[in-house]
């Protein structure tokens, strides 16, 4: 099968690749769609040191069934499909307590670690285990189901949260995970959503997205801006979903005390941290890490029109022409969102 391979920093070549093997309870999966992920752009200079050479990424996708182990049942092929990316054993105390992102065994499609490398879907084909494929509605777009993944991360932040109606939140970073955040609050009846970012035009994004009030950081004192929209006291909880010790910072210092800072981004591995703020004004801060049994929700929610993915597209392309793609959002090309490479074209 043809791949997109990953073989240095900052290089990708377009290359045959062995078939995926198949086991007794996986999915053979045609990959119609594979968006390019932040932290695929991240790992593609080898800063975050989870995508170490030689290594076919992408973790967000989806596609139609091609061949089912023996022992699958539930899906027949020609069948829509996505996929979680976390492959989780099923076995562990966290998958038994519902907490699949948390499992001891648990490995990442289109990452590869000190502890293991898993190839993704960057690729005609992929092989996941059945326990994690999940039949797509008639007539979902692939593209817009590639999208799942990223909605999953958002609303899991949010349900982690607990976030009473009406109260008044900040995210911080307008990002694709920091948008579909704010279309996730939205959801949750939050009175006032104020969302950061350096950019304009992602800002305007999300105010068409349901953010009450937008921050231009690069203008204006983030913190300053948050309370001076609470009367001075910070908001009720803020959604970091940058990961840098600028946002980490200004997601504390911005929400009030008692509140709650949830941690989404994931970019720095490390960053100071305001102890004494957190201590002294008695703060929950807590981490969310990717999804824990949301997708047939987010199915749900962008089959509906509740969250919206399409416009977040700004771009298709072949496999073929994906490392320009990178190379495009690695240079912070303005105006570009999520690209999905589509592997049939």
């Amino acid at each position: 099968m043809k791949a997109l391979l990953l073989t240095g920093e900052r290089e990708l070549e377009v290359t045959d690749f062995p078939d995926p093997e198949l086991g007794p309870r996986d999915v053979l999966v045609r990959v119609n769609a594979c968006g390019i992920c932040g932290s695929d752009v991240h790992g593609y200079d080898g800063s975050t040191g989870r995508r170490r050479p030689p290594l076919v990424m992408g973790h967000e996708a989806a596609g139609t069934v091609a061949e089912l182990g023996r022992d699958v049942v539930g899906l027949s092929v020609g069948q829509a499909v996505t996929f979680d990316s976390t492959v989780s054993c099923g076995v562990c105390d966290y998958c038994r307590a519902g907490r699949v992102n948390l499992c001891s065994n648990r490995q990442v499609l289109g990452v590869s670690c000190e502890d293991y490398r898993r190839h993704g879907a960057f690729a005609e084909f992929v092989a996941v285990p059945s326990h994690i494929v999940y039949p797509l509605p008639q007539g979902m777009d692939f593209a817009e189901a590639a999208m799942i993944e990223a909605v999953s991360v958002a609303v899991h932040a949010v349900d982690r949260t607990p976030i009473p109606l009406g109260k008044r939140v900040a995210v911080i970073g307008a990002g694709m995970i920091g948008l579909l955040t704010v279309q996730a609050l939205r959801l949750r009846g939050c009175s006032k959503i104020a969302c950061v970012d350096l950019d304009d035009t992602r800002l305007d994004l999300a105010r068409s997205y349901g953010a009450t009030d937008t921050v231009n950081s690069g203008e204006t004192d983030a913190v300053a801006a948050l309370r001076e929209l609470t009367g001075g006291e910070g908001v009720d909880a803020t959604f970091e979903c940058v990961g840098a010790p600028p946002t980490v910072n200004a997601a504390i210092e911005g929400t009030r005390k008692g509140g709650d800072v949830t941690l989404v981004g994931n970019l720095a591995p490390t960053v100071e941290f305001p102890l004494q703020s957190v201590v002294t004004r008695e703060m929950t801060v807590r981490g969310s890490c990717a999804s824990a049994g949301e997708y047939p929700a987010c199915i749900d929610l962008i089959a509906g029109g509740q969250i919206r993915v399409a416009d977040l597209i700004s771009a298709r392309s072949s496999l073929d022409d994906a490392p320009d793609w990178f190379d495009r959002l690695y240079g912070r090309e303005p105006g570009l969102m999520k690209v999905i490479v589509e592997p049939g074209i």
